[in-house]
């Protein structure tokens, strides 16, 4: 493999990755998927190369003494970018990683906290279609110090189609288990800069039942964000410290979720609470 000519190269939060994909349709999904992160290559911190075999599984491979299989072009996805994670978590311990999704609203950051499947990433998609603005639907890393988030704009994953009153763009990916909409196909657009977090959102499923944004206390919050706390063990007091800090200076709701129209119009009028109680 000539590795200079078919390498993609990406940069998370300074920590450059190079990616080499012969296959063009591997390479393909790889931009579409990271194409926010693209880079010109200087100094990779990691480097993986991605080999698609004959059964349409794909290896991928960190130098010569590690590889793993993805069975196919979804799992490509769940893996690599599972391996990558967890290794840019290891290069920058300064952040908190907790599992949510972030959006941008008139300024400030709201975070979306669910469990996997639980409507994080519909929801940010539905709100993407009413003035906010995207950083993330699955990795929020945490400027501890300034509780500034930084993006993290891969294209945004959904597991099942949204209602029709959300449909999907042409530009869509779609794997054999997920589907991806490209940063640059969102309605709302993305914020690139780190944001200043505000209010989080633990998101509440609960079919038949009219959207509402419940305030819990700090305490409450606090456990819920350390529940999906991906690298707590890099900060002080086994991780509690940073939400305890997290929870003590954001606004905290759980959002009982079912109709999307709704349940954005109360994101939306919570939102604006917040910013007139605060001016």
């Amino acid at each position: 493999m000539d590795f200079a000519s078919c390498a993609l190269s990406f940069d998370f939060f300074g920590i450059e990755v190079e990616v080499a994909a012969a296959d063009a349709d591997c390479k393909a999904l790889l931009s579409g998927n990271y194409g926010s992160f693209a880079t010109q290559a200087q100094r990779p911190a990691l480097t993986y190369s991605v080999n698609k075999c004959r059964d349409g599984a794909f290896e991928i491979s960190r130098g010569a003494d590690y590889s793993l299989l993805a069975w196919d072009d979804g799992d490509l996805l769940f893996q690599l970018e599972k391996e990558i994670t967890i290794e840019i978590q290891k290069l920058r311990p300064d952040l908190y990683f907790l599992h949510a999704a972030v959006l941008e609203y008139r300024g400030v950051g709201l975070m979306l906290v669910a469990q996997s499947g639980g409507g994080k990433s519909t929801t940010a998609w539905a709100l993407s279609h009413h003035g906010f603005r995207y950083l993330s639907d699955e990795l929020a890393p945490i400027n501890l110090r300034t509780l500034q988030v930084l993006p993290y704009p891969h294209a945004l994953g959904l597991k099942n189609l949204p209602p029709s009153s959300y449909s999907l763009p042409p530009e869509t990916i779609w794997t054999s288990r997920t589907l991806h909409v490209p940063v640059g196909a969102l309605p709302g657009g993305e914020q690139t800069a780190p944001t200043c977090l505000s209010a989080i959102f633990f998101v509440s499923y609960r079919p038949g039942q009219k959207p509402s944004a419940i305030p819990i206390s700090r305490a409450e919050a606090a456990v819920r964000l350390f529940a999906n706390a991906l690298n707590p063990l890099a900060h002080p007091g086994e991780g509690l410290d940073g939400v305890l800090e997290i929870a003590e200076r954001c606004s905290s709701f759980e959002l009982v979720t079912s109709d999307l129209p709704q349940t954005c119009a109360v994101v939306k009028e919570t939102m604006a609470s917040l910013r007139s109680s605060s001016s």
